[in-house]
């Protein structure tokens, strides 16, 4: 069995709720874990599962997020599921969120704006995940910037690396190109008191991650 956990996404300049990203979990053995392999869960399963759970938040939050990489953001079977499940959520709004995950077959850059244009007509919006982690260096997205709705600026990322350090500069370089190409710059994976300071230094007003909200279980 398959269900979302709700990570909520905020404003701290006006101290709103934006929207939440949806992480799928699977239930083994009475505890959820992170599916294995996010491939192999059917779409139609994800599709209805995010419809279910975004009607019944339909009036509380203005969006919310779905994760998919480069191959399935660009696959035709789950872009028509995910139509259908925009449809049915509306006025929620659906923002892709297109992760660093390497895939065994690259997509290229024409591939990616084709299908964005796609969303684009329905109403569906293109973040890109993950910034300066993986393959999502500036010089991988910068054709793709233009088309974007969105950057995530991972800090969980960089940790996991033991590249934190680099941490300040690196959103100094994207807080600049989200200027630039009118994008929205939510930083995730803030932990604490100290790393909330920096964001409010660095005056990044969109935010996420277990200082403001871990992720919890939507019941449906």
């Amino acid at each position: 069995m398959y269900r979302y956990f709700l990570q909520p996404q905020l404003d701290v300049s006006n101290n709103s709720l934006i929207g939440y990203e949806l992480l799928i979990r699977q239930q083994v053995d009475d505890k959820w874990v992170l599916p294995k392999d996010f491939e192999s869960i059917p779409i139609d399963i994800q599709a209805d599962l995010m419809k279910r759970t975004a009607q019944k938040l339909r009036l509380k939050i203005g969006s919310v997020s779905f994760n998919v990489n480069q191959r399935q953001f660009i696959d035709c079977t789950i872009a028509k599921a995910i139509v259908a499940a925009q449809q049915q959520i509306y006025p929620v709004n659906l923002i892709l969120e297109v992760t660093e995950e390497e895939t065994d077959k690259a997509v290229s850059n024409e591939q990616l704006i084709e299908q964005v244009h796609f969303f684009n007509d329905h109403a569906i919006q293109l973040s890109l995940d993950d910034i300066s982690t993986g393959v999502n260096s500036y010089e991988h997205l910068k054709p793709v910037l233009p088309y974007a709705s969105e950057i995530k600026f991972a800090m969980q990322n960089f940790r996991a690396e033991g590249r934190a350090d680099e941490i300040p500069e690196h959103l100094k370089f994207w807080k600049k190109i989200a200027q630039e190409y009118k994008l929205r710059l939510i930083l995730e994976g803030v932990e604490n008191a100290e790393e909330d300071e920096m964001a409010n230094d660095l005056e990044l007003d969109l935010r996420q991650g277990w200082y403001y909200g871990k992720p919890h279980l939507f019941k449906l």
